[in-house]
């Protein structure tokens, strides 16, 4: 079933969209993935209100939801098929199209800001796994144990997986598994950012990577068009590269929603594909849709009110 809703019309002031995931979030989780996603946009609206820019916005927003073990991202995330964290992210600047990406990094407590420092500090887009760790160190990102990450309802969901191999991990966003989360801003110059992590599916074999690293897949940011992030079965959104698809709508003269919803319809339609996107349009405009029971996300309204919501009117 497709979700939507009507969305402030554009605004001349900053713009800033979060999610933390969409899947079938249970009703006693309800509470802390609005709490989780409200205070994320507290933060990076405050940052744009200040004058900070939509990449500094978009990254403050994740590292709130990395902290928080209610999302699969950072502290908190799914465990591999051998019991251990693997951490994915992206961060993408709309004004220049350059971006940072790590995949399957562990001991590093806010892989966004890693991803930053790809995109910054080198000569690449994407770092992976020790690589990335070894990246990391050498730029004074502090690090951790892989224990600092793992909360116990993860390692007890991660031993049930384990006694049923046949279970399809497509499966996850039917049932109670956490998702990825993500953040879509344009600041007070017209500049668009987007970012998202995750940990991945759960039960995932090591080593796996899905979508939320990849360009165009997990986000896209682009100044003429719009900005993106993604959630979902990552194997799906792959295939349709649902971000720039998304990006690629607004280009033809849809408005955030409604390139929201189109997407959404393609990724059923080519794929059947579960999942959901929120998305930042060139004028400033927001706009989500999934097609999974629910998906928390929170924005921020022209008079700089933050919205959260489990599921669109």
């Amino acid at each position: 079933m497709e979700h939507q809703t009507v969305w402030p019309s554009a605004i001349s002031q900053p713009t800033l969209i979060v999610h933390g995931g969409a899947w079938d979030i249970p009703d006693d989780q309800v509470d802390a993935h609005l709490a989780g996603c409200r205070r994320a946009c507290e933060v990076g609206w405050k940052l744009l209100r200040e004058g900070a820019s939509a990449l500094d916005a978009v990254e403050a927003a994740v590292r709130v939801m990395e902290d928080d073990p209610t999302f699969d991202a950072g502290r908190g995330s799914h465990l591999n098929a051998a019991g251990q964290v693997e951490l994915d992210a992206l961060i993408m600047d709309g004004a220049t199209l350059n971006a940072g990406s790590v995949a399957a990094v562990q001991r590093v407590r806010n892989p966004i800001s890693l991803a930053r420092l790809v995109m910054e500090k080198s000569e690449h887009v994407m770092l992976v796994a020790k690589g990335a760790e070894r990246f990391a160190r050498e730029h004074g990102l502090p690090m951790c144990e892989l224990e600092d990450l793992l909360v116990g309802r993860e390692l007890e969901r991660w031993q049930i997986a384990r006694g049923n191999p046949d279970r399809l991990i497509s499966q996850a966003f039917r049932t109670v598994y956490r998702d990825t989360v993500g953040a879509v801003a344009r600041d007070a110059q017209g500049n668009i950012a987007a970012a998202t992590s995750t940990g991945g599916t759960p039960n995932k074999l090591p080593g796996r990577v899905g979508d939320s690293p990849l360009i165009g897949c997990g986000a896209y940011a682009d100044n003429r068009s719009g900005g993106v992030s993604a959630t979902g079965h990552g194997e799906a959104l792959m295939k349709v590269v649902m971000s720039k698809m998304t990006c690629d709508f607004i280009a033809h003269e849809l408005d955030a929603q409604h390139a929201a919803k189109a997407a959404i319809q393609v990724l059923a339609e080519r794929v059947k594909g579960l999942g959901g996107v929120i998305v930042v349009d060139a004028a400033g405009r927001i706009g989500a849709a999934y097609n999974t029971p629910r998906m928390a996300h929170a924005y921020a309204t022209s008079d700089g009110e933050i919205v959260a919501r489990i599921q669109c009117d």
